[in-house]
């Protein structure tokens, strides 16, 4: 299968020229992704539910790639801050529990002050 865009609508991904997952055999990257809920409009204040809608997007990505959580082999994530990491560890322990991926956590201002945790991914495609 030749390389597939995967596109969440965001108005940042047509303003910075990029794709919220790129589907190309057998790999899916997704990019950073935030904790903005894109059916409400909404960014939660709180960390874990900022984290846990990150999650939400990222499957939401992995799923219309061909792949899920599951296949995952690579994360990537970036905390505003360094006391966000006990909370956002716990969702990705519960998260990556049985996958455990290779994990890197940077600590860093990200785009807009009121984002708190942004990540990304690569997975593997499901064989079909």
């Amino acid at each position: 299968m030749a390389r597939r865009n995967i596109s969440q609508g965001s108005k940042f991904e047509e303003m910075a020229g990029y794709s919220r997952a790129v589907a190309d055999d057998p790999w899916v990257f997704v990019s950073g992704t935030t904790g903005f809920d894109y059916a409400a409009g909404t960014l939660s204040d709180d960390i874990t539910e900022q984290t846990e809608q990150t999650f939400r997007n990222i499957g939401w990505a992995l799923k219309q790639a061909g792949s899920g959580i599951e296949d995952v082999v690579r994360v990537r994530v970036y905390l505003a801050a360094a006391e966000y990491f006990e909370p956002v560890a716990a969702v990705l322990g519960r998260r990556f529990a049985d996958v455990r991926p290779a994990n890197t956590t940077v600590i860093t201002a990200l785009i807009d002050p009121a984002m708190k945790v942004e990540i990304e991914v690569t997975a593997k495609k499901r064989e079909t």
